[in-house]
């Protein structure tokens, strides 16, 4: 994959490491810069917009799979996939994720929904 041109949300705390979203003709990837798998979720727009939809009405990100584990614990990994159990996941954590998602209600993504 060429160089692609990452963008992560202004939420995010000093430094790099965060959810990181970049687009190529037809597809939007997800990345965590910290993530040890150095794993990239890569989607169709339509799905990512899917993604963007459900995080703005706080509700299930179908087609994408987001689980926390374990579910109430505010440090645990967040383990972001696309549809199907064996495509590639992204693993952050629930600091990195919040400030993504606050990202994407405040719109700063909106725009790879349309790549």
């Amino acid at each position: 994959m060429k160089q692609l041109a990452w963008q992560r949300s202004s939420y995010c705390a000093q430094g790099d490491s965060c959810v990181h979203v970049a687009t190529t003709p037809g597809a939007v990837h997800l990345t965590e810069s910290s993530d040890p798998t150095d794993s990239i979720l890569t989607l169709p727009p339509a799905a990512f917009g899917a993604l963007l939809t459900a995080l703005k009405a706080n509700t299930h990100p179908a087609p994408v799979q987001v689980t926390f584990t374990p579910a109430n614990d505010a440090g645990a990994p967040v383990r972001v996939q696309g549809p199907g159990a064996h495509g590639p996941a992204v693993t952050t954590d629930r600091q990195k994720w919040d400030a993504f998602v606050l990202g994407v209600k405040a719109g700063e993504f909106d725009h790879f929904a349309g790549a």
